[in-house]
C-alpha cells in the first residue's frame, strides 16, 4: 500500500462522455498534506476533485486498515482523439512548486492505447442464486446509461424470466456518478427445472454481452462469481498489463507467499511513534505540567534490567517526572550502583529499607518518597515506552478531571530484542475487572486520591495491584484509558508474565481482592476461581427469584420450538418462569395443533401477532405487552439451553440496579462459538466476536469466557428488566430484522445502564433456521436500509469506535486481531 495516494480503481464515467473517473484515499486521511495533480503529455491538465466523508466511506475502506474516513473522487475530461495522448499521469505532490525538496510520486499513468482499452459502456455481475420450492432466483447488478434486455437460455432454448430492478447501495458507493434513483440491483426469477447448460445474454446499446452462468450453483443455490483457473487469471492480467508487468506481478505474488505472517513487531513498525514524532513530543509545551512520580519497589534487581528500566524513564519525552525507588535488598549494592550511574540526575530518589517488607509495603515506601501530582506504578524489571508519560499528560491536559489512567501493555523478551503478546484493553470495564485483572500496567492515579484511599494492602500480596486498582476505581470519578502499549512487561521464568503456574498463590489473592470489592459495595456475591488461571466467577445470592417472562417469536418450525421449551423444562434449575409464544403468521396446520397441546399449561401464553411480514422488534414488543414477569428473556425459537443455571445466571446479573441487559454465550451445534458479544464497527457496522472459536478456548484476553460489559449482545438470548424495557420504549420497530438488538442495547446504555455479557449462561443456537437468510433482492435492500438507519441513530460510536474494543485491533472481523497496514 502506498504512503501517498492510493488509487482504488480508475475507469470511464458512465454518464459523461470521454470522462475518466477514479476513486481513492490517503492512508490516515493525508496527515502529511499531499496534493494531487494531473499531467498530460508532460504538461499540467485539469482535474476535478471532490471529497466524500462519513461512516459510509469508513465502511467501504475498512479493509485498508489505515483509518480512512475521506474518499477522493476525481474526474478527468479526455480529448476526443485518445491517440494524441502520449502519457497521462496522476501525481502526488508534497511541498511547494520550485522547492528543491518537493516530493513527487506518480500514482497512476497510462498511454492513449491504455485509455482506449479501458473504455466500457456497460458493467454487470451475477453474484449468487437462491432456490425456493418452485422458483430459482439470480441476484446481481447491472449498470449503464443505456436501455437493456435480458435473456436466459438452457442450451438454445430460451427460458421465460421476470426481471426486477432495485436500488443497491453497495453498487452506488462504487459508482458515485449514479443517482440514488438508479436501480442497479438485478433480480431474475424463473421456474425451477432440470436445466443442463444455462447462459444469459444482456443486450445494451446494440452490443450483446454473453454471461457465463454456473449451472450447478444456480440449481443448488450459492455463489455465482466465477473462480478462474490460475492460467485464466494470468492471461487476463497479461491482456490488461502486458507480459513484463505480468512476470513482475507473479514474482511479487511469490514473494508475498514466502513472506512471514504479520507480527506484533511489524505492527510496532507501522504504528509505533517515529523518531520525528518523539522529537515533536519533546518540543511540545503543555499548559499544565504535572509532576509524575514513578514509584518502584526493588528487591535484588538484576543490574541489566535495572539499567534498562531507568534508561527507559530517563528517555521519556515528557521531562517533568521523578523516580522513587524503595530497595528491600539485603544490602545497598544496588543503591551504590544507582548513585554511581545516575547520581547526577536529581529526579531519581533512592532509599534502602532496613527490612524487606514485601511487595505491598515496599511499594508504599516508594510512594512515601513521592512529591508528585500523580503516582505511576511500575515493577523493577520492566520498561516504559519513551512516550508513556507524554501520552498520559496529554490526556490530563485535555481533561483535568481525570483521577485514574491506565494504558495498554505488551511483553518484552529477556534480551530486550522482541516485544510480543500485546494486551489491547477496552475502556473502563468493571465487570471484566471483577473477572480478571485486565488493567494491570501501566496504572496512574492522582496523589490526592492516594491520600484518601490509601496504599497497598499486604493481605493481598500476589494480587496487591488488583486490590488497589479496584479500590481506586471505586473512588475515582473519571477513569481514562490510553489505548497505546506504553508498558513493557518483562517475560522470564520468575515472572507471572511468562507462566501462570509460577504464582498460583497470586490467583487466590486475586479471588480475595474481588470478594473484598463486592463486600465494600454491599453486593451479595461470592467469588470463585474460574476455569482459567487468573479468571474469577461471581455467584450472586440475592435471595429472590423474580418471575421471568420468556418471549419466543414463532412461525411454524414447531420442532425447533418444542426442543427449545423442553430444554428449559428439563434442564433449567430456575423455575419461576412463563412462556410467551408470539405466533407470527404461521401457515402449517401442525403448528396450531402444537399450540393446542401446550396452551393449557399454566405457564404458557400463546399471543397472536397478526400483522403480515416479519418484524422482530414488533413481535417482541407484542409479546412484552402480554408478559407478567419482572424480567423479560427475549429468546429465539431455534435455541436450546445447555447448563441448568443458564437463566439464573442472567437473572442474577439483571438484578443489579446498574445493569439493564444481560446476554449469553451461544454455540453452533458443533460446539464452536456463534456469539460472545457484539462489537460496534465490526464489518463496518456491528458484528459478533469469536465466531467459530472452539468451546474450550478462552479467546483474546480471556474475553470469550469472562463476564464483562459490552456495547451490545444478540437478542437471540437477551434478558432485560421490565422497567428498563419500558423506559426505552421496547425495540425500535423501524428496524424490522437487522440490528434491532444492537439498537436496543445502545438505547439502554444511553440511559446509563450496563449491558453485560455473561458466558456462564450457555445455549446452542441453530441460527436463522426458522426465518431463512438474507438471500433475496428485497431482503438485501431491506438489510442495507437498516444499516443506514443504525448509522443515523448511533453515528458517534461508529465514528469514534467501540469503547469496549480497542483502536489497535482490526474491525474486519471479531477475532481481536491486530490491525494491519
Amino acid at each position: 500500500m502506498r504512503d501517498t495516494f492510493n488509487v482504488v480503481f480508475i475507469r470511464y464515467h458512465l454518464l459523461k462522455k470521454n470522462t475518466l473517473l477514479f476513486q481513492g484515499f490517503y492512508p490516515f486521511d493525508n496527515p502529511k498534506g499531499y496534493s494531487l495533480v494531473c499531467e498530460m503529455n508532460g504538461k499540467p491538465y485539469d482535474l476535478d476533485l471532490t471529497i466524500n466523508e462519513g461512516n459510509e466511506v469508513r465502511r467501504r475502506y475498512i479493509a485498508a486498515h489505515k483509518s480512512v474516513s475521506k474518499e477522493y473522487v476525481g474526474e478527468i475530461n479526455l480529448p476526443e482523439d485518445l491517440h494524441q495522448v502520449k502519457s497521462l499521469k496522476l501525481i502526488c505532490v508534497l511541498g511547494e512548486a520550485g522547492d528543491k525538496n518537493q516530493v513527487r510520486s506518480v500514482v497512476y499513468k497510462a498511454t492513449g492505447k491504455d485509455l482506449i482499452k479501458l473504455k466500457k459502456e456497460y458493467e454487470y455481475n451475477l453474484e449468487r442464486a437462491a432456490v425456493t420450492d418452485d422458483k430459482i432466483q439470480i441476484l446481481g447488478w447491472a449498470i449503464g446509461n443505456v436501455p437493456e434486455e435480458f435473456h436466459l437460455y438452457d442450451g438454445d432454448k430460451e427460458i421465460p424470466i421476470s426481471v426486477k430492478r432495485m436500488f443497491r447501495k453497495d453498487v452506488y458507493g462504487v459508482y458515485p456518478e449514479l443517482t440514488e434513483k438508479c436501480d442497479s440491483g438485478l433480480e431474475i426469477v424463473f421456474d425451477k427445472g432440470d436445466y443442463k447448460k444455462l447462459r444469459m445474454t444482456i443486450t445494451a446499446n446494440g452490443q450483446v454481452y454473453d454471461c457465463k452462468v454456473d449451472t450447478e450453483h444456480v440449481l443448488t443455490g450459492g455463489n455465482l462469481l466465477p473462480k478462474k483457473t490460475l492460467w485464466e487469471r494470468i492471461e487476463l492480467y497479461r491482456q490488461d498489463n502486458g507480459l513484463g508487468a505480468t512476470i513482475k506481478h507473479a514474482i511479487d505474488k511469490l514473494k508475498d507467499a514466502e513472506a512471514p505472517k504479520y507480527t506484533y513487531m511489524d505492527f510496532l513498525t507501522s504504528f509505533g511513534p517515529t523518531e520525528v514524532e518523539l522529537q515533536r513530543q519533546r518540543d511540545e509545551k503543555f499548559e499544565y505540567n504535572p509532576l509524575m512520580s514513578i514509584v518502584i519497589p526493588m528487591y535484588q534487581t538484576p543490574e541489566k534490567f535495572l539499567v534498562e528500566l531507568i534508561d527507559s524513564i530517563v528517555a521519556q519525552t515528557y521531562p517533568n517526572w521523578e523516580l522513587c525507588l524503595a530497595d528491600g535488598s539485603p544490602d545497598e549494592t544496588l543503591g551504590q550502583f544507582i548513585n554511581k550511574k545516575y547520581g547526577s540526575d536529581s529526579r531519581i530518589k533512592y532509599t534502602h529499607l532496613d527490612d524487606n517488607l514485601g511487595i505491598s509495603e515496599n511499594t508504599n515506601a516508594a510512594i512515601a518518597l513521592a512529591t508528585g501530582d500523580y503516582i505511576v506504578l511500575s515493577d523493577h524489571d520492566d520498561t516504559l515506552a519513551p512516550n508513556a508519560m507524554y501520552e498520559c499528560v496529554a490526556a490530563i491536559n485535555k481533561d483535568r478531571s481525570i483521577d485514574v489512567i491506565y494504558t495498554d501493555e505488551d511483553k518484552i523478551s529477556m534480551d530486550s530484542k522482541e516485544y510480543f503478546e500485546p494486551v489491547f484493553k477496552p475502556d473502563f470495564n468493571l465487570d471484566l475487572l471483577c473477572s480478571v485483572n485486565y488493567i494491570c500496567h501501566l496504572f496512574i492515579f492522582k496523589r490526592s486520591l492516594y491520600d484518601t484511599v490509601g496504599g497497598f494492602n499486604k493481605e493481598y500480596d500476589g494480587a496487591q495491584d488488583h486490590d488497589l486498582i479496584l479500590r481506586y476505581c471505586e473512588a475515582a470519578k473519571n477513569i481514562h484509558h490510553v489505548p497505546k502499549a506504553l508498558y513493557h512487561w518483562r517475560s522470564h521464568a520468575a515472572s507471572t508474565a511468562m507462566s501462570a503456574e509460577s504464582k498460583l498463590y497470586a490467583f487466590d489473592a486475586g479471588c480475595k481482592a474481588v470478594q473484598a470489592h463486592y463486600d465494600r459495595m454491599g453486593i451479595p456475591a461470592k467469588v470463585e476461581q474460574d476455569t482459567f488461571y487468573g479468571t474469577y466467577r461471581t455467584v450472586y445470592n440475592w435471595g429472590k427469584e423474580p418471575l421471568v417472562s420468556i418471549i419466543i417469536p414463532n412461525k411454524d418450525h414447531t420442532d425447533d420450538l418444542d426442543k427449545c421449551i423442553k430444554s428449559i423444562d428439563a434442564r433449567s434449575s430456575y423455575k419461576n418462569i412463563e412462556f410467551i409464544i408470539v405466533e407470527n403468521n404461521s401457515t402449517e396446520p401442525e403448528t396450531f395443533e402444537y399450540y393446542k397441546s401446550i396452551e393449557n399449561r399454566p405457564d404458557v401464553k400463546i399471543v397472536r401477532y397478526a400483522t403480515p411480514g416479519f418484524n422482530f422488534s414488533a413481535i417482541n414488543n407484542c409479546g412484552a405487552k402480554a408478559a407478567s414477569g419482572e424480567m423479560y428473556l427475549l429468546l429465539n425459537n431455534d435455541t436450546e439451553i445447555i447448563n441448568e443455571n443458564c437463566i439464573k445466571e442472567m437473572v442474577d446479573v439483571c438484578l443489579r440496579p446498574d445493569v439493564g441487559i444481560c446476554g449469553s454465550l451461544l454455540y453452533y451445534p458443533d460446539n464452536t462459538v456463534q456469539h460472545a458479544g457484539v462489537v460496534m464497527g465490526i464489518g463496518g457496522i456491528a458484528g459478533h466476536t469469536f465466531v467459530g472459536l472452539e468451546r474450550s478456548e478462552p479467546g483474546y484476553m480471556f474475553r470469550a469466557v469472562t463476564t464483562q460489559d459490552l456495547s451490545a449482545v444478540t437478542a437471540a438470548c437477551l434478558m432485560v428488566r421490565k422497567d428498563v424495557f419500558e423506559e426505552v420504549g421496547g425495540l425500535t420497530e423501524e428496524l424490522a430484522v437487522a440490528f434491532n438488538d444492537v439498537d436496543f442495547c445502545m438505547k439502554v446504555r444511553d440511559k446509563g445502564y450496563l449491558v453485560v455479557y455473561n458466558p456462564h449462561a450457555e445455549l446452542y443456537h441453530y441460527e436463522s433456521k426458522s426465518r431463512g437468510y438474507e438471500d433475496t433482492g428485497e431482503k438485501v435492500a431491506r438489510f442495507n436500509s437498516e444499516v443506514e438507519k443504525l448509522e443515523k441513530l448511533w453515528p458517534d460510536i461508529l465514528e469514534k469506535g467501540d469503547p469496549y474494543y480497542n483502536p489497535n485491533l482490526s474491525i474486519l472481523d471479531g477475532w481481536y486481531r491486530l490491525k494491519e497496514e
